[in-house]
């Protein structure tokens, strides 16, 4: 289990977590899980949907941030034996893109859980690269059904 300190970096099962599928997986690693936190890593490969002139787009780096939400929520029904549900994204508040990484970066994306209440979760998140901060976001995720 990741919250015991285990990293989990097999794709099938994270990608069982999401609702996201390929190509548009932004994630590719949980290193840790809590009721409260979650951080995941992706490496930014060449062929990614997302990148535009060898650099990972806005909207790559606020997907990242949105599928590391929903990795929380996927984990988090997983551990209680459900089926990871779907979500979408319900609001993007003070969202700052401070650099576009290139391929090959490796993010860090650490999501702070603020509320999380009848299916809506309102959550901090913030992308770093080798210790440096690339964008941060307060966005508000929505349980689908």
């Amino acid at each position: 289990m990741a919250d015991s300190g285990n990293i989990i970096a097999d794709g099938e099962f994270l990608r069982s977590l999401i609702p996201q599928k390929d190509p548009f997986v932004m994630v590719d690693t949980l290193t840790k899980y809590t009721e409260s936190r979650i951080i995941s890593e992706f490496t930014i490969p060449s062929d990614n949907i997302l990148v535009e002139k060898e650099h990972f787009s806005a909207s790559g780096l606020i997907e990242n941030m949105a599928q590391t939400v929903a990795l929380h929520t996927g984990y988090k029904f997983y551990v209680k034996k459900l089926p990871a549900p779907v979500g979408y994204i319900g609001a993007i508040k003070k969202a700052e893109i401070i650099t576009l990484p290139q391929i090959g970066q490796k993010l860090v994306t650490t999501v702070e859980i603020l509320h999380d209440i009848m299916g809506v979760t309102l959550v901090q998140a913030r992308v770093e690269s080798g210790g440096s901060p690339l964008a941060s976001s307060e966005m508000k995720t929505i349980l689908a059904g």
